[in-house]
């Protein structure tokens, strides 16, 4: 099965109607209650974007529960960035908050190929007016990129870190090898070639995961931040994708649980 949900307040039910709503925990309490009451068991965890921070936090907190993890063009932040980039700043502090809607996101290095009226449509599908973009307008300022955001202390307890604290490294390099020496289930890094945010990303989970240790990594040729339009992801076979351990190997049925950017999910055609 594949298992596709759209997080709270990017789908077309009901959702909360104040920014204030929202929260980077608030939203691994619901993915986590999500898991729970669907009864999921066995799951291949395809994690993007927002997928992987809250996703990553799941998996960290029912690791009993997953059998194999993907993620592309994702990380967990946990602070240290004394200075917010340029263009995230842009990005989170006046585009997010000014654009009529989503579609204009579609283009350039988000996505690699020209979106027909029909995909446009079904993106700005859930956002009818403004009062449904709460959860869509705050979410870019929930990254927990400096020291004072929250969740930078719960994404340190699981000790996996983005790209730009890539230069404090060694700082946290301990915590590391001690959380992450026993996540020894099948991991793979799926990341695009043209995503300005997370390009190189994948050498830092490739190194710290034991789990990553001589799995088949894929870098997606000619794909932007949004990697899940790219035809070969598309049709990327996970089952041959993935490396398995004897020991890690269950013979049971599995579902495909994908938590990506939710914008992009409204206009995939998953079914459970």
């Amino acid at each position: 099965r594949v298992i596709a949900p759209d997080l709270v307040g990017f789908g077309k039910s009901d959702k909360p109607a104040l920014q204030a709503d929202y929260s980077y925990e608030r939203h691994v309490n619901w993915m986590s209650d999500f898991v729970i009451q669907a009864e999921l068991s066995n799951i291949t965890l395809f994690a993007q974007d927002w997928g992987g921070l809250i996703g990553l936090r799941v998996a960290a907190r029912l690791p009993e529960r997953f059998i194999r993890i993907a993620i592309g063009n994702t990380g967990l932040p946990i602070g240290g960035v004394d200075e917010i980039p340029q263009i995230f700043r842009m990005w989170a502090g006046i585009v997010s908050q000014k654009l009529p809607n989503w579609a204009p996101l579609f283009k350039g290095s988000v996505v690699s190929k020209e979106l027909s009226k029909e995909e446009e449509r079904a993106y700005n599908a859930p956002f009818p007016e403004e009062k449904y973009m709460a959860g869509s307008r705050i979410f870019p300022r929930l990254v927990p990129l400096t020291d004072g955001h929250s969740s930078v202390e719960e994404n340190k307890g699981i000790a996996t870190c983005s790209i730009k604290c890539a230069e404090t490294y060694d700082e946290f390099e301990g915590a590391i090898k001690r959380i992450f020496q026993n996540w020894n289930i099948p991991f793979i890094t799926l990341f695009s070639d043209k995503d300005p945010i997370t390009n190189g990303g994948e050498k830092f989970f490739q190194d710290l995961v034991p789990g990553a240790k001589g799995q088949k990594h894929e870098i997606i040729e000619d794909a932007g931040h949004f990697l899940q339009v790219s035809y070969k992801v598309q049709t990327l076979d996970y089952n041959k994708l993935f490396i398995f351990r004897m020991t890690n190997r269950r013979n049971c049925a599995t579902a495909l649980f994908s938590l990506s950017s939710p914008i992009l999910l409204r206009a995939r055609n998953f079914r459970s």
